[in-house]
Order: structure tokens, then C-alpha cells, then sequence
């Protein structure tokens, strides 16, 4: 008898075999087969012709698996677990080739931090969009996410339980003040900087409700002299010396090097996070996107210097 060649093997045969091991008879394998059964006895009889063995004692009760013919049987429902598998990775790549991956958040997060997560996605999906909509509430941004306008979204943590969230980074507030400025000598105290002409964002943006809140503690009002939407613009301002700002750093940068910057009182954090609706049902682009941005931004952490209030 000559050796065994498996790769003779058709999976059609092994198909069969499973199917009467599970029905029991060649008829009913044949039934879920959507085959006829001499189709399906035609492929047993080749698939124990080529092995050289007896797979299956045939009855009037049906058909019984050979000790030999249970050890094969579990061989190919492995095998066809991998054929599964196979199928299923290639599906999935045939998602990543193409869709949306819709994004909500605010000016310095696309800014700042998605450019870069952007660029390695581009690289390993191009062909799947990146839509970004910017956002000046944190409210805004989860309205997006819950009402299913937006995959992904960057916003204030803590959030509601409605969202899973991750934390991405703590970004601290700094006062900037103009250059040659006398505006703080001596103690650097609360109750003087609510005294200095400030440039600051309209009631309505995220950053300026954190810094209403904040000193809200220490029982005093802030009332700035100038309010100002965009940050470069308020920066700007600051430069030619009409007033101080309070600002995200993550939001001032690049810092203009002429301007001041100095430590609050206390300190001021807000705690930037990843939002996703947890009822929502993610397609494959939207999981590649948060892969890429965790592997990217753990990666960029890794070679961040610390700074006062941490990251």
C-alpha cells in the first residue's frame, strides 16, 4: 500500500463526514448539505478510498463512526473552524478597505493630537474616510456621540455612564501674561488675577464654564474685559498687550516665546478622554481608529516630558 497523500483531500469529503457524524444518516446529511445523497455517499466512499480506511459502519439505523472515523471527524471540524476563521479575517479586511470613521471633539485635539493618529491610520487603511467636526462645549461633542452623528468623540471626563471613556491625557491650565508685563508682582493669589484685564472664551465654550468653575471655589467672579472665541486670536492679544489669558496649555501651543507663562494659584486640570456610545454597534473602520490612536498616542507618551498638573 502506497503512502497517504493528504493534500488529496477535498474539503467537500470532510464537509460529509461532519455533517453524518452530526445527522446521523447520509439523508439528513445530504438535507443540510443542500446535496443529494448519493452526492454525499459518492464523497465518503472517495474520502475512505484515499485514506484506506473504514470511516463509517453503514445500518438500517443509520450510519456510526469508526473509533479511527471519530478521531478524523475531529480532526476536520478543527480544520473546519480554521476554514471559519479564514473567512472571517477576510471579511474583515474586506471592511477596512473602504467606509467612515466619523470624529467629534474640539480645536486643540485636532490640533494637537489627531494629525498624527490621521497620518498612521492613512497609512495602514487608506481607503476608509476620516470626517472630523469641531466642537467649543464638551455637551455638544456627547450630544454627537449619543444621537449616532459621530463614531468617536473627544470631551471632558468625567462623563455619564452612558459613554465608555478613556482617558487620554491631563492637560493643565496656565496664566499667560505680555511680554515686559508687571501684571504680577508679588504673590500670584487668586484674588489678584481676577483683577487683571483677561482675554478669555465666551460663557458658552467648555474651557471658560472649567475656569468660571474653578473660581467659583474661591467665592470670586471672573469678569473678563475682552471675550474671544478662537485661541490663536486671544493669544494675539496677549502679544501686543491687551490683557492676560487663562488657558489650556494643549490649547496655547505653540506658546509664542515673548509671552509669560506662569502657574495658577492652584492647579486646574481638565482630563481630555475617548468617548463611544457602549450600546453602539462599532463597525471595523471605527475599532482600526481607536487601535491606531491608542498605539499611536501610547507610543508619543512614552517621549513626552511631564509637566506641572500632569498628562
Amino acid at each position: 500500500m502506497g503512502d497517504i497523500n493528504p493534500f488529496r483531500l477535498k474539503i467537500s469529503q470532510l464537509r460529509a463526514l461532519v455533517a453524518i457524524a452530526d445527522s446521523g444518516t447520509f439523508s439528513d446529511a445530504a438535507l443540510d448539505l443542500d446535496l443529494s445523497q448519493s452526492a454525499v455517499s459518492h464523497a465518503i466512499a472517495i474520502l475512505e478510498d484515499e485514506l484506506g480506511v473504514v470511516l463509517l459502519n453503514r445500518g438500517r439505523q443509520g450510519a456510526a463512526l469508526t473509533p479511527l472515523g471519530e478521531e478524523v471527524t475531529a480532526e476536520a471540524r478543527r480544520l473546519m473552524d480554521s476554514l471559519e476563521r479564514i473567512g472571517q479575517l477576510a471579511q474583515q479586511s474586506r471592511g477596512l478597505q473602504q467606509g467612515t470613521v466619523r470624529i467629534a471633539g474640539f480645536r486643540s485635539v485636532a490640533t494637537h493630537i489627531l494629525p498624527e493618529v490621521i497620518q498612521q491610520f492613512r497609512n495602514d487603511y487608506p481607503g476608509i474616510q476620516v470626517k472630523i467636526e469641531e466642537y467649543h462645549q464638551s455637551q455638544q461633542v456627547e450630544r454627537e456621540v449619543r444621537q449616532g452623528n459621530a463614531d468617536i468623540g473627544f470631551t471632558y471626563l468625567p462623563t455619564t455612564p452612558e459613554f465608555t471613556a478613556w482617558e487620554l491625557l491631563r492637560d493643565r491650565y496656565v496664566l499667560l501674561l505680555p511680554p515686559h508685563s508687571d501684571y504680577l508682582k508679588g504673590p500670584n493669589t487668586w484674588e489678584r488675577l481676577v483683577k487683571l484685564p483677561l482675554i478669555l472664551a465666551p460663557p458658552d465654550d467648555g474651557c471658560r464654564n472649567l475656569i468660571e468653575q474653578h473660581f467659583a471655589h474661591t467665592h470670586l467672579a471672573v469678569k473678563p474685559v475682552y471675550e474671544v472665541r478662537e485661541d490663536s486670536t486671544i493669544l494675539s492679544m496677549v502679544q501686543k498687550g491687551l490683557g492676560a489669558t487663562i488657558m489650556a496649555q494643549l490649547a496655547a501651543e505653540p506658546i509664542p516665546a515673548n509671552l509669560t507663562l506662569t502657574e495658577l494659584p492652584t492647579p486646574l486640570v481638565r482630563v481630555i478622554g475617548v468617548i463611544q456610545l457602549t450600546e453602539a454597534l462599532q463597525t471595523p473602520p471605527v475599532f482600526a481608529f481607536m487601535d491606531t490612536l491608542k498605539q499611536v498616542w501610547t507610543a508619543a507618551q512614552r517621549v513626552m516630558q511631564p509637566v506641572a498638573g500632569g498628562w
